[in-house]
């Protein structure tokens, strides 16, 4: 495996090209990606890069359709969205699943199944307490009878159409899902995949990072040139990723004084604020190629919940070829800024559009959204110049 080295943002962003082997493992470059420049040293089969800013698709298009799907990733792909997110949990029995959380008592019907009721526990999860069903208390086969349903059917009540349509995909499902509509459609489908309570899981000897390498590596997106990210709110995590894959690596970062779940196991005092200090940018770079701060990281609110002004977060990490793809945007009101929110009602769309193109106008690299398609006209405005 190489040498865990950062490259230029650019070299990222702008000029990450796939090699033959991972064309054909995530999709061919065609038409889509033909708008873009190709980079000098490219080979295979490949023009293929990014736009900035990239818009990927939270949990697939998850505005619209229950998240962690393939009806929302399907959906994304159609509206255009550069990336597909996925979150990974693990099955008793060892299967990496895409959920948001490892309780599903809130994304799956398994209430609605009396042969489960006997799964209903409390557990602490990264030191919060939690009621419900958990994944690693499920084989695959047993997960596999469940349908998925809306997280948040209060804020998204059409979503709820959906519910009861569509399985809990393995990541397994998806990886081949993405090589074969990259094909499909002749553009290159990116991934971006996080890895949920890593700690946590390895306490139960369930370990993501070995099971993700591997799949990885069994179709060949295991290079610097994957059109693949793994992130992980653990930088531990990010970091054994690193010894295991070449495959881009992003860390995630919550609010300033909160603190990574395995600092707080290492006893290690620093927080997401230290993280976001020069000195902390610097030691990130030593193995990772990106982050993912929150929103608010970049553009803190006042008090009011009203915008203030920008953070040196984006100039401090691209100093340090660090690519920033922040979370998370959504359209409706109770998830916009105050200075964007439209009329009293929580669940009615704001001005997204302006909200977007100031979070674009600090020149971040790209943007977690629920709503690829706003942000997808958003961002061609920033790209024209209309912004």
């Amino acid at each position: 495996m190489e040498d865990v080295q950062r490259p230029g943002r650019r070299a990222l962003l702008g000029a990450t090209v796939l090699g033959a082997a991972g064309a054909a493992a995530i999709g061919a470059a065609g038409p889509a990606a033909a708008a873009t420049a190709r980079p000098e040293g490219s080979r295979g089969r490949g023009p293929d890069r990014l736009p900035v800013p990239a818009v990927i698709a939270h949990r697939g298009a998850s505005g619209y359709r229950p998240e962690h799907t393939f009806g929302a990733y399907r959906l994304a792909l159609d509206m255009g969205a550069d990336v597909i997110e996925q979150d990974l949990v693990p099955t008793r029995d060892g299967h990496l699943v895409c959920r948001h959380e490892n309780e599903i008592g809130g994304t799956t019907d398994v209430a609605d199944h009396p042969e489960f009721a006997d799964r209903r526990t409390t557990k602490t999860v990264d030191g919060r307490e939690f009621t419900g069903w958990f994944t690693e208390d499920f084989t695959l086969r047993e997960l596999k009878t469940l349908r998925a349903t809306e997280r948040i059917p209060e804020r998204r009540p059409d979503n709820t159409l959906y519910d009861g349509r569509w399985e809990v995909p393995t990541f397994a499902e998806v990886l081949d899902w993405a090589e074969a509509e990259g094909r499909r459609r002749r553009r290159t489908v990116w991934l971006h995949v996080e890895t949920k309570h890593p700690s946590y899981f390895r306490a139960l000897g369930l370990g993501l990072e070995e099971r993700l390498a591997r799949l990885l590596r069994a179709h060949r997106l295991h290079r610097r040139s994957a059109p693949v990210f793994v992130q992980s709110f653990e930088p531990g995590s990010i970091r054994r990723m690193a010894r295991l894959v070449d495959t881009p690596g992003v860390v995630l970062l919550s609010s300033a004084g909160s603190r990574p779940w395995d600092f707080v196991e290492a006893d290690d005092p620093r927080t997401v604020a230290d993280l976001v200090t020069p000195e902390g940018l610097d030691w990130i770079a030593s193995f990772a190629r990106g982050i993912g701060p929150t929103l608010d990281l970049i553009l803190p609110r006042r008090p009011d919940g009203s915008l203030g002004d920008p953070t040196t977060l984006v100039r401090d990490a691209h100093a340090r070829g660090l690519v920033l793809h922040p979370y998370t945007m959504r359209n409706e009101n109770a998830f916009l800024p105050a200075d964007f929110r439209r009329g009293t009602d929580p669940g009615a769309y704001g001005d997204a559009f302006g909200a977007l193109r100031t979070y674009f106008g600090t020149g971040i690299d790209g943007l977690f959204t629920d709503h690829p398609d706003t942000a997808l006209l958003a961002a061609d405005d920033v790209r024209r110049g209309r912004g």
